[in-house]
C-alpha cells in the first residue's frame, strides 16, 4: 500500500513519540539485498520504499531497486558509487552508513520474517496516519460527511487487503495441501460445497463451492426469486450459516411474505389480505419463531453498488465471523462503484468481475440472478442458451456456474395454466469445474415453490 495514496492536503499533527518502526530489521533486510541477488527478487514483491521508516533506508532501497532494473551488479561498493553519482550519498549519511549495514549478520533463511516485521510496523504507521486524516477531515465542515466516510472506508479496505495478502506457495506446498484435502474428503463423504437441497443439482455441482460466482438466469416470472429463496431456506436450516440477500427488485417485507408463504403453505394472496384461519396463526407463529433464530440478512437498499456490497459483507463478517452464501436479486439492477459507463455491457462487465473478485476474496459463493434477453421469445424452441444472457459479454466469462430456469407451461398454451404443480427444468449451461446437464424439478404456483421430483435416495 502506497502512503502517497493518502491525502497530503489534510494537515494534522502526529504525536511526539516516534511512530512504530524496527531499526534492526530494516538494516538486516538491506544487508541481505547487498549480498544476495535472489533476496532482491523476494523483497521487491511486497516491500516499497515507504515500508522503511528511516529516510536513508528508503533512499538505499530505491537505489538498489533502480540498479536491479538496470541490471547493474549490486554490492556495497557499486551502491555507494550509484548514490554518489545521483547526489544521494550525503543524504543517507555517507559511506559509513552502507558499511554499517555489513556489520549485520544476515540470515537469508529468515528474510521473509524480517520483511514481515517491517511490513507490520509500516501498516501500523499507515493506520495511525489514516486515523489522524479522518479526525482532521471530520473538522472540515465543507467536506460532505458521506465523502469522508467513503474515503475512510476505501483506505481501510486497502489497508486490510495489505494485511491479509497471502504468501506465495511453492508447488510442493500446494500439492501437500491438496493431498490433505483429498484425504479428508475420502474419510468424510459429505459434499465438498454447500448443498442446495435440490439433490440432482447437488449431484452435478457437488454443492456451491467457495469463491464461486453463480448466475441464475431466466425470463421474467419464470421463478428465479422463488428458486433462490427455496435454496436459501434449505441452506439456512441445514447449515445455520448466515445468508445475505441483496434484494434490488423486491422490498424486504415482500420477501418475508414469500418466506412465510413457503414455510406455512398459506397463499401469498391470503397472507397479504390477512384472510387467515385459526390454524394459520399457529403455523405463522411457529415459522416466525424458527426464522427469528436463523442468521438471515436482507438488504433492500436502492441504488446498490458493488462497493456497498463489499462494505455489508465486511460488517456481517465482523459480527458473525462467517457467511455461507450471498444472493443478489438481480444483476442488471446493480450499479458499478466506478464512474458510470455509457456502455451498459461494459458496466455489467465491471460488475461481474468485481463480484467474482469479492467471492474469491472472502471465499463465499455468490448467486446473482440475471435477466435473459427477449430473443428467447422469438424462437420456436424457447429453452434458454448462454448467448441469451442479457449483456452477456462477461457474465458467462466471469461466472463459474450458469443455471437457467425453464418452464414449458409458461409458453405452451396447450398446458393448463391453472395446474397447481407443473414440471420445470434447471439447465446447467456453464460449469467451470464440472459437467453440464439438466435437472428436472416441480414448480408450484402459489405458494411459489420448487421441489425435487423424487425424494432423496441417499
Amino acid at each position: 500500500m502506497n502512503m502517497k495514496n493518502f491525502d497530503n492536503k489534510v494537515q494534522f499533527s502526529l504525536p511526539k513519540t516516534p511512530l512504530p518502526h524496527n531499526f534492526v530489521a530494516e538494516k538486516i533486510v538491506l544487508s541481505c539485498l547487498l549480498i544476495n541477488y535472489e533476496a532482491i527478487e523476494i523483497t521487491m514483491k511486497t516491500v516499497q520504499a515507504e515500508t522503511f521508516y528511516f529516510i536513508n533506508h528508503q533512499e538505499i532501497y530505491k537505489a538498489i531497486i533502480e540498479m536491479y532494473h538496470k541490471k547493474v551488479p549490486i554490492n556495497v561498493f557499486s551502491v555507494n558509487d550509484f548514490l554518489k553519482e545521483t547526489g544521494c550519498l550525503n543524504r543517507i549519511g555517507g559511506t559509513k552508513v552502507l558499511l554499517e549495514l555489513l556489520n549485520q549478520i544476515p540470515n537469508l533463511v529468515y528474510l521473509e520474517e524480517y520483511i514481515q516485521l517491517i511490513q507490520d510496523k509500516f501498516l501500523r504507521r499507515t493506520l495511525i496516519n489514516l486515523g489522524y486524516e479522518a479526525i482532521n477531515s471530520a473538522y472540515i465542515t465543507n467536506i460532505p460527511l458521506e465523502k469522508i466516510l467513503n474515503d475512510f472506508e476505501k483506505k481501510s479496505f486497502a489497508l486490510t487487503n495489505e494485511l491479509t495478502k497471502e504468501k506465495q506457495f511453492t508447488t510442493a506446498e500446494l500439492f501437500s495441501t491438496v493431498f490433505l484435502e483429498l484425504k479428508q474428503k475420502a474419510l468424510k463423504q459429505d459434499l465438498p460445497g454447500i448443498a442446495s437441497g435440490f439433490y440432482d443439482l447437488d449431484s452435478l455441482t457437488q454443492g456451491f463451492q467457495k469463491s464461486d460466482l453463480i448466475i441464475l438466469a431466466g425470463r421474467p416470472s419464470m421463478g428465479k426469486t422463488a428458486f433462490v429463496l427455496n435454496l436459501t431456506e434449505n441452506i439456512l436450516k441445514q447449515y445455520k450459516l448466515p445468508v445475505v440477500f441483496f434484494s434490488l427488485e423486491m422490498s424486504k417485507e415482500q420477501l418475508i411474505y414469500r418466506l412465510l408463504s413457503n414455510e406455512t403453505s398459506i397463499s401469498q394472496t391470503r397472507l397479504k389480505l390477512g384472510n387467515l384461519y385459526k390454524e394459520d396463526w399457529y403455523e405463522l407463529k411457529k415459522s416466525i419463531q424458527e426464522y427469528s433464530q436463523l442468521p438471515f440478512f436482507i438488504d433492500d437498499q436502492p441504488n446498490l453498488t458493488t462497493l456497498n456490497i463489499r462494505s455489508r459483507i465486511k460488517k456481517i463478517l465482523f459480527e458473525q465471523n462467517k457467511i455461507g452464501l450471498i444472493v443478489i436479486d438481480y444483476l442488471q439492477l446493480l450499479l458499478s462503484s466506478k464512474s458510470k459507463s455509457e456502455n451498459r455491457v461494459q458496466e455489467i462487465s465491471q460488475i461481474t468481475r468485481t463480484l467474482k473478485n469479492i467471492a474469491k476474496e472472502f471465499q463465499i459463493p455468490i448467486i446473482a440472478l440475471s435477466q435473459l434477453s427477449r430473443n428467447v421469445e422469438s424462437r420456436v424452441n424457447k429453452r434458454p442458451v448462454l448467448s441469451d444472457l442479457r449483456e452477456s459479454g462477461s457474465i458467462e466469462q466471469d461466472a463459474d456456474l450458469v443455471l437457467m430456469l425453464y418452464r414449458e407451461n409458461y409458453y405452451n398454451p396447450t398446458i393448463k395454466k391453472n395446474e397447481t404443480i407443473t414440471p420445470a427444468e434447471l439447465i446447467i449451461a456453464k460449469h467451470r469445474n464440472g459437467p453440464l446437464g439438466m435437472v428436472n424439478l416441480l414448480f408450484q404456483n402459489d405458494p411459489t415453490k420448487f421441489f425435487n421430483t423424487l425424494p432423496n435416495s441417499q
